[in-house]
């Protein structure tokens, strides 16, 4: 298992379920952590208990990956030692609404595909050059099974996570030669902030989602992550999906009464 100490890991949206896990994840191999999320609150807490638990580096910032000029600026202008990534774990995304394709709202197709793509392009494009120039590096992508199959009500955030799988496979294709690895972890049904997101907030709707069936926890697909980063330099893990036991497929989910 390659050793993490001392390598620094960029997680988007960290301040919250696989995005938070991924950083504990990592801050117990040793790694050095930037964090980004829009809640810089949540953030500063989680780096002030990682660095007092494991004594490594961490470094929280605000940051939106809708806005390009913020991305480029936030991290074009981050001290030095913060620049050498490692590990770029794109995990910001989010699913908004509930509706068929003739009823949905615009607002909330634009949010999805401004963070699940192109907020995925913009830190992407900002952090992907150096480690061209350096030769090494690992970029995991947090992607769905709604990104191999849809499911009715899911078009919009379908297709996003449809783009996330294809955009994974592209830059793999595009850094084959750059010593560079490229994945994509795809979950199920993951009990995190998911639902209550989608839901606007509703808690009972968000929790019927879950209902009858024992879901992934972030903490399991912080595993996978983690697992297709210490790998052997040799070794690139190009896809992991993962679901419930109870579930086989988008729509196909056994629940318990």
């Amino acid at each position: 298992m390659k050793n993490l100490k001392n390598k620094t890991v960029f997680i988007t949206g960290a301040s919250a379920g696989i995005g938070k896990a991924c950083a504990l994840a990592f801050a117990e191999a040793d790694a050095d952590l930037l964090l980004a999320a829009r809640r810089i609150e949540r953030l500063h807490e989680l780096a002030e208990a990682l660095t007092g638990k494991y004594g490594i580096k961490v470094k929280p910032i605000k940051l939106d990956v809708r806005n390009h000029s913020e991305v480029k600026n936030t991290l074009s202008s981050l001290e030095d030692e913060w620049k050498d990534i490692d590990i770029l774990i794109n995990n910001a995304g989010l699913a908004r609404g509930y509706n068929k394709i003739y009823e949905g709202k615009i607002d909330d197709w634009e949010e999805m595909i401004d963070t699940n793509i192109k907020g995925l392009l913009y830190v992407t494009r900002q952090v992907l050059p150096k480690m061209v120039e350096q030769q090494r590096g690992h970029i995991i992508n947090i992607g769905s099974v709604a990104g191999h199959e849809t499911y009715p009500l899911g078009n919009v955030y379908s297709a996003t996570k449809f783009a996330v799988n294809a955009l994974t496979k592209s830059i793999r294709m595009d850094v084959l030669d750059k010593n560079i690895k490229v994945s994509t972890v795809d979950p199920g049904l993951v009990e995190t902030e998911f639902s209550v997101v989608r839901f606007f907030g509703d808690e009972e709707k968000a929790s019927n989602v879950y209902k009858g069936i024992i879901p992934l926890t972030a903490e399991d697909i912080a595993d996978a992550v983690f697992f297709c980063a210490t790998r052997a330099e040799h070794v690139n893990i190009n896809e992991v999906i993962l679901t419930p036991l109870a579930q086989a497929s988008p729509t196909m989910v056994i629940r318990k009464q």
